[in-house]
């Protein structure tokens, strides 16, 4: 039974159980007449041979409210990508691939790229900037959702729950997060989440000060789920982050954007799993290492753009305030875990601390070194302005390839 918290400055949508999968569907269908919706799925290639993305689609099978399916394939060469296209017909709703490896779309982000409109780095960020611009460019969905194709745990009521809020005609919500507890096997996930996010935003406020963007990121309980919807007017204007920013970013741009009265995030599930990323202690360039000083840029950024001033001595602050904050909550966890009857080991969370407040230091210095340098991708409205038939020759090249291997 979920909770009736609203402890933030956006609105909490609980899930009580006592409005069935069927139910909210059934609603979904009718807005659907009206307000017709569109699923992106960023996908790499290898996730179509793993176990969680056959379920998922056949979960997705089960829907009848959906418009349309965009799905963003990455890292597939052509009989991989001939493999994709007969992998995806067990769908039931019409759906659309962009090859982001075939030539023809290759050849487009050349003419990007010379513009210095380009994704900079292959990454889901990339995926799903372009999965927006087709979304855009057909121009039919009021509502667009999006998730990732590693969830283990999937099922339908997922789905509904992300559209409904975007959805339903009642209410005035433009964007929804999605949120969920992360247990599964026995002990709690979410090490990104738990052990730098939180701490991390604490931290800020101790050494920088409270700040209304600070006070919206800590509304949300989950700020790195992979799960959105929007209304389609936010799209064109929305900023991407090409790396592992990409969900801290989509939130800054909201809180940038929007009032909170039009924010919303939704309980999604009663537990959650998916593929878990290595920790990669020696390798700053993988894993969780690369992830966690990523998104510690995209927060210095954020800050930075208004009015925040950074030096060393306040990247060694904000390290010894977050560290001391992240093992009061390892404190917190234990006997969280214990009174679930979970798996906990203290030594792991101490060394994945350590590892985060290094890289606390490790973003500071590229931030001090390259202030200027910025991970997102630029605006759809840009490319437009730049480009004003990119748009369309994006849409007719993703079609004439869906034509010539579906």
């Amino acid at each position: 039974m979920s909770e009736f918290s609203q402890n933030g400055i956006i609105s909490t949508l609980h899930d009580f159980g006592t409005k069935s999968t069927n139910e909210i569907e059934n609603d979904l269908l009718k807005f659907s007449k009206e307000r017709k919706m569109e699923l992106i799925l960023p996908s790499l290639y290898s996730e179509l041979e793993g176990t969680a993305l056959p379920k998922i689609v056949e979960e997705i099978s089960k829907t009848k409210y959906l418009n349309h399916i965009i799905i963003g394939l990455d890292k597939a060469n052509e009989n991989q990508a001939k493999k994709a296209w007969r992998f995806f017909k067990k769908l039931k709703t019409p759906f659309t691939i962009l090859w982001n490896d075939g030539p023809k779309l290759k050849k487009l982000d050349k003419e990007l790229k010379k513009k210095d409109l380009a994704p900079s780095e292959l990454s889901k960020g990339r995926n799903v900037w372009y999965c927006l611009g087709m979304s855009i460019a057909r121009d039919t969905a009021r509502s667009v959702a999006l998730h990732d194709c590693d969830i283990k745990t999937y099922d339908r009521r997922m789905l509904a729950k992300l559209f409904y809020p975007v959805v339903n005609p009642l209410f005035n919500f433009e964007f929804c997060k999605g949120y969920y507890p992360r247990v599964a096997n026995q002990k709690m996930n979410g090490r990104v989440a738990r052990l730098l996010v939180f701490p991390l935003i604490t931290a800020l406020e101790k050494t920088l000060g409270k700040s209304d963007y600070l006070d919206f990121m800590k509304s949300f309980k989950y700020p790195l789920a992979g799960e959105f919807s929007f209304r389609r007017n936010i799209l064109p204007e929305l900023r991407i982050s090409s790396d592992w920013g990409i969900e801290v970013g989509v939130l800054s741009e909201m809180q940038r954007n929007f009032s909170p009265h039009n924010i919303c995030q939704v309980d999604l599930a009663d537990s959650y799993d998916h593929k878990h990323q290595d920790l990669s202690i020696d390798d700053q360039t993988k894993g969780l290492s690369r992830m966690s000083i990523d998104i510690i840029k995209t927060f210095i950024k954020k800050l930075a753009t208004q009015g925040n001033s950074f030096s060393r001595e306040t990247f060694r602050s904000l390290k010894a305030t977050y560290y001391r904050s992240a093992l009061d909550l390892i404190d917190i966890y234990r006997s969280d875990a214990e009174m679930n009857g979970l798996k906990f080991d203290s030594h792991t969370e101490e060394k994945t601390v350590e590892l985060f407040a290094a890289n606390i230091m490790k973003a500071g210095e590229a931030f001090y070194l390259n202030p200027m340098d910025t991970p997102f991708i630029p605006t759809w409205s840009r490319v437009k302005s730049a480009i004003p038939d990119f748009l369309i020759r994006l849409k007719e090249t993703v079609n004439e390839d869906n034509k010539k291997y579906s």
